[in-house]
């Protein structure tokens, strides 16, 4: 059966990334795009692809009832992306979100909603940062502190990254740290990083990066380091994929890509 597809934040470069992989599986049907930029102009035209002619609209709910979607897969951006999981919801179609910075709040009530539309949420599609985090679980057992460092392209939307925060959220439940080190004088407010569940994440954005994260542990004469790097944005289609061929089996919401694939 043919995946009916629309893609929204469809004209970013995760959007664009996403369009060409759904367009090279025969299974995967584009048709939809939903952006507020190039409002009117085809997308394959834009991205040099043979397809038929998918033309950007700036209506989601729209995009939806006309071409007939199964699913959304929304890489739009932190403002936006409540309101597109609520109208996927509305409209009873399943939603893929790749899109980072939703309020902690949302997501929350979102889990605990009785949803019979299929929502799965991760922060970062990449197995490679899936095979991070898990690692990083099960050496917070072992180690005595832990920071986390993030770096990514100059124009991310937020800081820190949403992989970041996942990060920290699995190693606090799993570990056992110590008390942080003494806080001492920060010379520059921020120099010490952001303070989240009693572990610094720092975060760097500047040209040259794609989306790269260490996770360092520091012990009695020793340290550990795991450190995930994507070179490209091609690096987080495989999870993608694996995603969309797996949200016919999922009701209500899953939240993380670990939690479709056996580690």
């Amino acid at each position: 059966m043919v995946k009916r597809i629309v893609v929204s934040g469809a004209n970013g470069k995760m959007g664009r990334e996403a369009i060409k992989m759904i367009f090279k599986k025969n299974d995967f049907q584009l048709v939809g795009a939903v952006d507020i930029i190039n409002v009117g102009k085809d997308i394959y035209r834009l991205l040099a692809l043979d397809g038929d002619g998918i033309k950007i609209s700036d209506d989601l709910s729209e995009t939806v009832n006309k071409t007939g979607a199964d699913l959304v897969v929304d890489f739009s951006t932190p403002e936006a992306v409540a309101n597109n999981i609520e109208c996927a919801i509305e409209e009873g179609v399943d939603i893929v979100v790749g899109t980072t910075g939703i309020e902690d709040d949302y997501l929350e009530a979102l889990m605990d909603r009785g949803i019979e539309s299929g929502v799965i949420i991760s922060p970062n599609f990449a197995i490679g940062a899936v095979l991070m985090m898990d690692f990083a679980k099960r050496a917070v057992k072992f180690m005595e502190g832990v920071e986390v460092i993030e770096f990514h392209h100059k124009n991310k939307a937020e800081s820190p990254s949403g992989t970041a925060l996942k990060t920290v959220e699995a190693i606090s439940k799993k570990g056992s740290l110590k008390e942080d080190s003494k806080e001492g004088l920060e010379t520059i407010k921020g120099a010490r990083g952001g303070d989240k569940d009693g572990i610094r994440i720092h975060s760097v954005r500047l040209g040259g990066f794609v989306s790269h994260q260490e996770v360092i542990f520091g012990d009695l004469g020793q340290r550990l380091t795991i450190r995930f790097d994507s070179i490209s944005r091609e690096s987080f289609m495989p999870g993608l994929e694996i995603a969309i061929r797996k949200i016919d089996g999922v009701e209500g919401v899953v939240y993380g890509l670990e939690n479709l694939i056996d580690i």
